[in-house]
């Protein structure tokens, strides 16, 4: 098999429409882009997946929906507001800015200059302007994590739902940080969304809870296609350590750039809930300001059978979608040798990431009962697999297998003459090309048993 590089990865996005540089047309945005029609897809079934297995499979987590905009005091109070920065470096030769971790022998990656600046503290959080006034008095930021919004919602889930520890709170969303250097396709960007979970445990648990999810986490990417020889876990050492967190396991992918985090799972022990909750007290002797909150709000839980209040310590698998959509794509890439020196293009996605779970390719797409044939197959599909099924009626039909291979489609079927007579179809695999002809009575079964689709 041919090692291929980000560049590689690049190329086929932008091809076939996973994703786009935002703003091309305007010379782009650094840090920024676009997912196409391909790979709103696959980034939606990730997704999909990460909530089933959190949310519907479970009996003791709950998912929430939180606002981006954020008040400025829920990020003094987390710490964000003190912590949340980068060290930055600029080259006074070629004017450009470095994070200073990312600097090598006190050289410049660009030039290769020693006439850099002293690190100074960058701060890593995007701020907006609230109301019609911009006086600097009214600001909020664009939340740089999703994990703050569910520890103030605690109580208000807690009063609403049937839960006693252990239980958690889950969200997907969108997080911003104005990152120094982005970098490495996807894979560090300003705009990003993150799968993230927050699991209330009794102080004394923790530990056994930090456990149990490292293991749950590893299992999960694993049953999404990523291999065990391209993940490591790396247990952060106590130096390295966010303030939060008292133990941190990340779980480390080897994308083409190299071994990099693509989650964390973190024991932030009872920092979160016990900070907003000095933060309530701490508010509550200005009255003006007590007024809009919810200042005399316990952010504990009252053991039953001592009446004491105490406050949970957390446990937060925290994952990207886009470093996880990055190591499925490049887990799934491969240039196939075929016989007489032929190669082909194939993602080994998952049926369930695909982003199309099944193509019918009318064999003659200029033959009006074929076509029509076609379209009725496709849309009696459709209304029974959750995804997307497409109706490819371009090229001939060597060029829509190996464009359907290059996608990651699982199942290509074609109707052909032989399809008017009989009502079977033949259906190709992608991934070993063999075909089976299939009757219509039997092709909606065949693509469960042998697609999970």
């Amino acid at each position: 098999m041919k090692k291929h590089t980000m560049e590689d990865l690049v190329s086929l996005c932008k091809r076939r429409g996973f994703i786009f540089q935002s703003n091309e047309i305007y010379g782009g945005l650094q840090g920024l882009y676009d997912y196409g029609p391909l790979g709103v897809e696959l980034k939606n079934n990730l997704k999909k997946s990460w909530w089933n297995s959190m949310i519907y499979e479970r009996d003791d987590i709950e998912g929430i929906d939180s606002s981006i905009l954020t008040n400025p005091l829920v990020l003094k109070y987390s710490g964000h507001e003190d912590t949340f920065s980068d060290p930055l470096q600029d080259c006074r030769d070629c004017n450009s800015r470095w994070r200073a971790d990312h600097i090598e022998e006190g050289k410049c990656p660009n030039c290769g200059s020693e006439n850099l600046t002293d690190p100074r503290p960058f701060n890593l959080m995007f701020k907006t302007s609230v109301g019609p006034v911009e006086d600097g008095s009214s600001f909020a930021y664009l939340r740089p994590e999703t994990a703050q919004n569910i520890f103030t919602n605690f109580k208000n889930v807690m009063d609403s739902t049937p839960h006693a520890l252990p239980f958690g709170i889950a969200q997907i969303g969108k997080a911003f940080r104005n990152e120094i250097t982005p970098r490495n396709f996807i894979f560090r960007v300003r705009e990003f969304e993150q799968m993230e979970l927050e699991f209330f445990v009794r102080p004394g648990e923790d530990e056994k809870w930090h456990k149990e999810w490292t293991e749950m986490r590893l299992k999960w990417w694993q049953e999404q296609g990523l291999s065990s020889d391209n993940i490591e876990l790396y247990h952060v050492p106590e130096d390295e350590l966010a303030h939060y967190s008292k133990a941190t396991v990340d779980i480390m992918y080897r994308y083409p750039h190299g071994l990099e985090e693509l989650e964390g799972i973190a024991n932030r022990t009872d920092f979160d809930l016990g900070s907003h909750t000095k933060g309530q007290k701490q508010l509550s002797i200005f009255s003006k300001v007590a007024e809009n909150t919810q200042s005399n709000a316990k952010l504990a839980v009252q053991d039953l059978e001592t009446k004491e209040w105490f406050l949970p310590f957390v446990i937060e698998p925290s994952a990207g979608v886009d470093r996880g959509f990055l190591a499925i794509l490049n887990e799934a890439y491969e240039e196939e040798a075929l016989e007489g020196g032929k190669t082909r293009i194939v993602l080994h996605l998952k049926p369930h990431l695909s982003p199309i779970k099944a193509a019918v390719i009318p064999l003659k797409r200029n033959d009006s009962n074929i076509v029509e044939k076609a379209v009725n197959l496709k849309n009696k599909l459709q209304r029974t697999i959750s995804g997307k099924v497409l109706l490819e009626n371009t090229g001939n039909i060597g060029k829509n297998y190996r464009k359907h291979d290059e996608i990651g489609t699982p199942a290509s079927i074609t109707v052909d003459f032989q399809s008017l007579d009989d009502d079977t179809f033949t259906v190709r695999d992608r991934d070993s090309m063999q075909q089976e002809r299939v009757s219509l009575e039997e092709i909606r079964q065949f693509l469960e048993e042998n697609y999970e689709i």
